[in-house]
């Protein structure tokens, strides 16, 4: 595409034109969006499906980053530190429960960070092997009741959306069981499929293809009405009331990002909104958003709290 075509392309988006004209060279090179999980996992999906949606509308390449580690603080905490303007965070919810499960995280997302977009959100669910001894979410709390602690369940990681969806979950349940984390999605998945845990949290996403495979079978989902893509799947709140939570993904930058250069990052990603994005969300049982900044916001002034009362009342700790 000719300069001028794409500059007439980008003009067109809704709340792009001023940021362009305030900011005609940015962005001045490939943009990085930090994924601050292991590869492999949930949020490295939805990621690489914006990063290829952003590039041709913003004129240079998005490159998706994985790096994980200490449950998403060592990647949040090198895109505070970049302070280019050209690296985003493209995160979870855990962004809101690591301060509460870390203390001493050394950073404080609502001081350090910059809100650009809340971008998806997406039910999880807890997915068991079709020979397993745990079948369904009645047989679950049974087992679980009558062994407190015997029932071993994986998760992506201490911290992260899919480990507090089983703390909950036992919390409202008044259960026992034993959290496994793993680093990351994928080596929570090879573990469950060689039989080294009962069950897996999982986002829909990541669990879909081996259900398909018929290698795991989805027994409860955490979204407040059934998934369109398992809709014979109950909701675990329909026997936990309470139980409801979903994953949701959102991009900020560092706190030193630039306004017009906020603004031109979230105006550009206003206009997916009616686009093929949204499908290719759709499929992996999300919905996309693209809320703005306030809405991010508003998020994270809900649940930094939250999440602070949750990790009390369940006596969690960071392993």
């Amino acid at each position: 595409m000719h300069r001028r075509e794409w500059l007439a392309a980008t003009l067109a988006l809704p709340g792009l034109a001023m940021p362009a004209l305030a900011q005609p060279h940015w962005p001045s090179r490939p943009l990085r969006f930090i994924v601050p999980f292991a590869a492999g996992g949930p949020v490295e999906i939805p990621a690489r499906f914006l990063a290829e949606a952003l590039a041709p509308v913003l004129g240079q390449s998005v490159v998706v980053e994985t790096r994980g580690g200490a449950g998403g603080a060592v990647g949040t905490q090198a895109v505070i530190a970049s302070q280019d303007a050209h690296t985003f965070l493209f995160t979870t919810g855990a962004i809101a429960i690591q301060p509460a499960l870390q203390p001493e995280i050394g950073y404080d997302p609502q001081k350090d960070l910059l809100p650009i977009s809340l971008i998806s959100e997406a039910p999880m669910g807890f997915a068991a092997r079709p020979n397993g001894r745990v079948k369904d979410l009645a047989g679950l709390i049974a087992l679980a009741k009558a062994q407190p602690g015997a029932i071993t369940i994986g998760s992506s990681g201490n911290g992260t959306t899919t480990h507090m969806l089983s703390a909950l979950f036992a919390l409202r349940a008044g259960i026992e069981w034993t959290h496994v984390p793993y680093r990351g999605g994928g080596q929570m998945v090879g573990a469950f499929l060689g039989g080294d845990i009962d069950l897996m949290s999982v986002d829909l996403a990541t669990g879909m293809p081996h259900v398909k495979e018929g290698r795991a079978v989805f027994i409860g989902q955490s979204g407040t009405a059934r998934s369109p893509v398992l809709p014979e799947v109950p909701c675990l709140q329909e026997m936990v009331p309470g139980a409801a939570l979903s994953i949701w993904f959102a991009l900020l930058g560092p706190k030193g990002t630039p306004p017009e250069v906020a603004q031109k990052l979230a105006g550009a990603l206003e206009g997916f909104r009616s686009s093929a994005l949204a499908g290719r969300m759709a499929e992996n049982g999300a919905a996309l958003l693209l809320a703005g900044p306030e809405t991010l916001a508003a998020r994270l002034n809900m649940e930094l709290p939250m999440w602070r009362q949750v990790v009390a009342q369940a006596g969690l700790k960071a392993e």
